[in-house]
């Protein structure tokens, strides 16, 4: 878990917010790029209505429309839009070979055509579907910015821009594809955090099921060994029975919905029982025990009684910061851990002192899975350095459960 990652759950996170407009700022820059490559082949005379240069003209034109509608393309229109306007390409390619002997080389120059050409190859590169109309497309549009310089004829310059464009294509091809792979490594991480953290919650369900099953059969059997010998005794049994039954059937409803729900949380590998706040307790204790930096329990109100969803909850938001610290926090003397109880939340802080330059600064996912889980019950999390040096992280959670899907 990277220290440097800063969460609040329930807003949108930057990587998010920088993954939405790194498509659009790039669509922009473009932009800019083919209208000025437009003006200079109007004004170089590269692009002309009458002749030969009119079929240039009309498929330049026809590969800035795709352009400019690339963003609102699905991902399987996207490959079939993308071929059409190559094979244009490569059938002005073939009518300006045609007529090469009585054309111009320059004839076969321009670089609006070929840039918005290079546009949709990355496109199709990194979100085009149907594979296997992407593999025919990729060398269609590669085949038609290259080959237009050595359409006419085959001399130094237009080999030389030919290369050109042959390393430029390959570059924004690779690259399309790169950040392809990277976009389908972070859903799969993201997926294999998911189906950890629902391994989790089953885990935690076995146990508090039978915990509280247990429970229920030890009072069952009391309520009978003293039926005959105190009646009276009888009703306030049952009466505990039935609300231990309840409370777990409550709980019990409140977790399988989270197993359940399809938007279930990412998280890290199922480290933690089932935990209530004397598990809290020793935590910190043993955290103290191993060496190192002194960690400070403070409790304030009364944390009993909370549901067990919040309980487990609190203690994975200690253990996953109390963890963080050992691996993160250099020069850290105290940590100090504070669980606190009002009428209506939990607020769960954790703050160290260590230096801030040992807070790292790699991309894990210990920290959104945490925001993830948190977010399931209803809650938020916040982690960042703190005001006075080192690091916090600040966790508040609702003191009874709410239901599943009204915390999103």
């Amino acid at each position: 878990m990277a220290r440097s990652e800063g969460i609040r759950s329930g807003t949108v996170p930057l990587d998010r917010i920088a993954w939405f407009l790194l498509p659009w700022v790039a669509w922009l820059l473009t932009g800019a790029v083919l209208y000025g490559a437009l003006q200079f082949d109007d004004g170089a005379g590269l692009i002309r209505p009458y002749r030969i240069e009119l079929a240039k003209l009309l498929v330049a034109l026809l590969a800035l429309t795709a352009f400019v509608v690339s963003p609102w393309l699905s991902a399987r229109a996207l490959p079939v839009v993308g071929g059409l306007t190559g094979a244009a390409s490569l059938g002005v390619s073939a009518a300006l070979r045609a007529g090469a002997g009585a054309g111009e080389t320059r004839a076969a120059y321009g670089f609006a055509e070929p840039a918005a050409l290079l546009w949709l190859l990355l496109l199709v590169a990194l979100r085009g579907q149907r594979w296997w109309v992407s593999w025919a497309v990729i060398p269609v549009l590669w085949a038609a910015i290259v080959l237009r310089p050595i359409s006419v004829k085959l001399d130094d310059t237009s080999l030389i821009m030919a290369l050109f464009f042959a390393v430029g294509t390959t570059t924004v091809l690779g690259a399309g594809v790169v950040w392809r792979l990277v976009k389908v490594d972070r859903r799969r991480r993201a997926e294999a955090l998911r189906t950890e953290q629902r391994t989790e919650f089953a885990r935690d369900l076995h146990d508090f099921v039978a915990h509280h099953v247990t429970g229920i059969v030890v009072q069952a059997q009391g309520a009978l060994v003293i039926a005959k010998q105190r009646p009276e005794l009888v009703r306030p049994s049952l009466q505990r029975i039935e609300q231990a039954g309840s409370e777990a059937l409550t709980s019990m409803r409140h977790m399988v919905g989270m197993l359940r729900d399809a938007d279930g949380g990412a998280g890290e590998p199922a480290l933690a029982p089932l935990a209530g706040i004397e598990e809290v307790r020793s935590l910190t204790k043993d955290f103290s025990t191993v060496g190192g930096a002194r960690a400070r329990l403070d409790m304030e109100g009364d944390c009993e009684g909370l549901p067990v969803e919040i309980t487990t909850t609190v203690h994975r938001v200690v253990m996953e910061a109390l963890t963080n610290v050992r691996r993160h926090a250099h020069g850290c003397t105290e940590v100090r851990v504070r669980v606190a109880r009002s009428a209506d939340s939990v607020t769960v802080r954790i703050s160290d002192d260590g230096r801030r330059g040992g807070h790292g600064s790699g991309g894990g996912f210990g920290l959104k899975g945490l925001a993830e889980r948190v977010s399931l019950i209803g809650g938020r999390v916040q982690a960042g350095p703190a005001a006075g040096g080192g690091w916090s992280v600040e966790a508040v959670l609702p003191a009874a459960a709410v239901p599943v899907g009204a915390a999103r």
